[in-house]
């Protein structure tokens, strides 16, 4: 099994090309199932999440080519051609299904293409329970038939889906994802309520309508889909990865030094930019993307709570943690997405982090060095957060179960290795 190890306290300096969103790439590719025409995607991440879902979506008969960059095409990652022709399976099998959350979303392209599902229940997750509810009761109220069977979700509409007013009770990106997806080729308009906001979701929103949906409101609360019988092909380039991009720049406030995250979106990013300002760090927007340069101060420490967006994502709240456990002073952190996803703090505490958590508030003393360790990833957004630690302790620390980092980071050592970091990778 691959280590990352590193030797810290290099300053990063430099550029880093910033890589096509994974939480944006998997709905689209799953959007794919949608139609019978080719959609092609570009600006794909080459993660092992991406490569895991070409495998489910292949069980389903989507064909799937790597192409070739176009002339002038920005973005590193791949240009994906998927091509649901024929429907060969509408069954999602549990095997797959465990081994990443976001494949159940095919329940709802599925059901509305082809008018039937079967697709394995996910199971529980390291950083929380995340139940389906929200996902079974929008295509309940979309007029889908379904009964739970030996731990699948059995979806049926033999006269197709109709249009509805959808809302949640709370706020799910994966749950507006596939209601949004459903009610594109279901009869009539849908109104979805309490719909999350989140880039990712108006990015989906736009692929659709270039393969022929009507939707209006994506990034608001309230979005209306005019469904329509059938949907084309189209080509649509992913959006850069804001999860990413706030880990970078997190890392340069970790370390000092000055770096342009290219192609990076501030509109993407406003309050990680803004906490990051807060904490100690200049933060400008180029032509190329971001530029982050430590203002030479110490870190200033600050109070957070992780919020749907456009608040601070939680996403970045292991990064922070990790940034702030350097900071003059007493940080404080509360998580309110999900119930388990400070697994990291342990960790955290190797490198002689400063943290106590009292049910879902971390409070964060700041300590006036690090010392490097081995340490354990535990999940993905917790092991990029050992990366950030390691990069501003003294000493070697080898982060271990590094295939976290591969399901959401492309090529992590090979970007921070470039502006200056003392970052390898070991194979098993």
């Amino acid at each position: 099994m691959d280590r990352i190890r590193i030797v810290g306290g290099n300053r990063l300096n430099g550029s880093i090309a910033i890589s096509g969103a994974k939480n944006a790439a998997l709905p689209l590719m799953i959007a794919s199932l949608l139609t019978d025409e080719t959609l092609t995607l570009e600006n794909v991440p080459r993660l092992a999440d991406v490569a895991m879902l070409k495998r489910i979506l292949g069980n389903h008969g989507v064909d799937c080519m790597v192409m070739g960059k176009r002339p002038g095409q920005n973005g590193s990652g791949e240009t994906l051609q998927l091509s649901a022709r024929e429907i060969v399976d509408t069954e999602a099998p549990y095997d797959l299904v465990s081994r990443m959350r976001a494949s159940f979303w095919v329940i709802g392209p599925l059901l509305a293409r082809m008018r039937e599902a079967r697709v394995s229940l996910p199971g529980g997750c390291a950083i929380g329970t995340r139940p389906v509810d929200f996902f079974i009761d929008a295509l309940k109220t979309l007029g889908a038939d379904i009964d739970i069977e030996s731990g699948y979700v059995v979806a049926r509409a033999p006269k197709g889906l109709r249009g509805a007013r959808v809302r949640f009770p709370r706020v799910s990106v994966g749950a507006t994802h596939v209601a949004m997806m459903a009610a594109s080729l279901a009869k009539g308009e849908t109104v979805i309520e309490n719909a999350a906001r989140e880039p990712e979701i108006v990015d989906l929103a736009a692929c659709l309508t270039k393969m022929g949906a009507e939707i209006s409101g994506a990034g608001t609360a309230t979005i209306h889909v005019q469904g329509t019988e059938r949907l084309t092909g189209a080509r649509h380039p992913v959006l850069p990865d804001r999860i990413e991009t706030g880990t970078y720049a997190f890392a340069v406030a970790m370390t000092g030094g000055d770096v342009v995250l290219e192609g990076a979106s501030e509109s993407l990013l406003g309050e990680p930019l803004r906490v990051l300002s807060e904490i100690g760090a200049d933060v400008d927007v180029t032509n190329e993307g971001i530029r982050v340069r430590r203002n030479g101060h110490g870190l200033s420490p600050v109070e957070v709570t992780t919020e749907p967006f456009p608040g601070f994502p939680t996403d970045l709240q292991a990064q922070l943690m990790a940034l702030v456990t350097r900071a003059d002073g007493t940080s404080h952190i509360r998580e309110t997405i999900f119930e388990n996803r400070f697994m990291h703090v342990q960790e955290l505490a190797r490198l002689g982090a400063d943290i106590h958590l009292d049910g879902q508030v971390a409070t964060v003393k700041g300590v006036g060095r690090l010392k490097g360790a081995p340490v354990m990833a535990t999940d993905l957004r917790a092991s990029v957060s050992l990366v950030i630690a390691g990069l501003g302790a003294e000493g070697e620390t080898i982060v271990n179960r590094v295939y976290h980092l591969d399901r959401g980071f492309e090529r992590i050592e090979d970007k921070l290795g470039a502006c200056g970091a003392a970052i390898e990778r070991l194979s098993a």
